[in-house]
């Protein structure tokens, strides 16, 4: 077994790491400042021109289209490579990711089939066009079986009508892909079809966003009154939609888990500094007992999460058509890791760590969501048990 990162990766690595120290962490205090000022409003977290400029940068240097299929003008390095931009990425509290988002590539990928592929997957592939997907509904979240926007068939098309809630990015994406049930008999079983619905389409009203303590973008409530599609607008085949829409989310919370790493050895460094340079009660913070177990402990922590965060992007690489377990472990491991270690930085500076002067109480803050979003932990640790409780030990990785 082999734990090194091949020199690609390790080159790829080092390329990130000088545009956050370059790019992303000077703006730093303007995020916190917008961030602070904005209020209720749903004012994106970096304005658009600077959002502009780091896109170009980050193409210009190689860091765009990590894990996109060559043939789609990508530079296909695969899951792990994109674990490791996104750990690196999230040293910084700067909102920014290089496009294209990954879990929606993945489910296109697999998915899209005909005229799609050119409408939809190659220009979402290449940062053309963006997308968001609308699953959670008031009384559905983690469980999709509870999902009531029906999509019906009528006069050769799809009609679609329901509400969706907490989605991300509703306003400013391009398209969205919605799951919504054709077949209620069936259920998640044969009965959850995906659409991709073009922004502008008549019958969508978002009407409202949700302000959070995240700090980051709002996710907004969508409504769908009789929006009318046509069958090409159907995202793979009717009725099949829930084992393909398993492994995309399997891949935001393999994200979510390398996001928890990165924001984890941030914490980790800031520790260390100010551990080395601040002195109590004449003796320094770094040769107190309770301080170096907090920083030994973190440690401990973030590279356990890292080992079972690569994993899942090893078995993808690898072509596994299910690795939801693994997704579910690392996210539940990684962003739980993540609050402890937050929480330990911030206790280490003491009344600095409150303040607006250090990234922690905002980072603190979209830590706190990641236990949510994507699943909440107690969901993941019941499909956990309950994988383990049919099936048995896995005998193998």
């Amino acid at each position: 077994m082999d734990f090194t990162l091949p020199d690609e990766l390790r080159m790829l690595r080092d390329t990130v790491s000088r545009f956050v120290r370059e790019e992303l962490i000077p703006l730093e205090p303007l995020v916190l400042e917008l961030e602070a000022k904005r209020g209720y409003s749903d004012e994106p977290p970096l304005p658009a021109g600077i959002e502009q400029k780091l896109k170009a940068k980050a193409k210009e240097i190689g860091l765009w289209g990590i894990d996109v299929p060559e043939e789609y003008g990508g530079q296909n390095l695969g899951a792990l490579a994109k674990c490791v931009v996104l750990e690196e990425l999230k040293h910084s509290i700067t909102p920014f990711v290089p496009p294209p988002d990954s879990p929606n590539l993945y489910l296109l990928k697999a998915a899209c089939k005909g005229e799609q592929v050119e409408k939809y997957l190659i220009p979402y592939a290449r940062g053309e066009k963006t997308s968001c997907i609308a699953i959670t509904e008031p009384d559905a979240g983690s469980d999709v079986s509870g999902i009531k926007t029906r999509g019906e068939r009528r006069n050769g098309k799809w009609l679609l009508n329901g509400s969706k809630i907490f989605i991300s990015h509703a306003k400013r994406s391009d398209f969205m892909i919605v799951v919504a049930v054709t077949d209620p008999a069936k259920g998640k079983k044969g009965g959850m079809t995906a659409f991709l619905v073009d922004k502008g389409t008549p019958g969508i009203s978002i009407p409202s966003s949700f302000p959070t303590i995240a700090g980051e973008y709002h996710p907004y409530a969508v409504y769908f009154d009789n929006v009318v599609l046509a069958d090409d607008q159907v995202l793979g085949e009717v009725g099949q939609a829930f084992i393909p829409l398993q492994n995309r989310l399997g891949v935001r919370r393999m994200e979510i888990a390398a996001r928890s790493i990165g924001f984890a050895r941030r914490c980790i460094d800031l520790m260390i500094e100010y551990a080395n340079r601040r002195s109590t009660f004449g003796q320094r913070l770094a040769d107190r007992q309770a301080i170096q177990w907090f920083i030994a402990d973190s440690y401990q922590e973030l590279e356990m999460a890292r080992m079972l965060t690569y994993r899942v992007a090893w078995r993808i690489d690898q072509g596994s058509s299910d690795y939801r377990r693994e997704a579910s472990m690392a996210k539940v491991q990684a962003t739980e890791m993540i609050q402890r270690v937050v929480d330990r930085a911030m206790q280490v500076h003491g009344g600095l760590g409150m303040t607006k002067a250090l990234p922690l109480e905002y980072m603190s803050r979209v830590c706190r969501v990641y236990r949510i979003t994507e699943g909440p932990s107690e969901i993941h640790r019941w499909v956990i048990g309950r994988d383990l409780l049919r099936n048995g030990f896995p005998t193998e990785w």
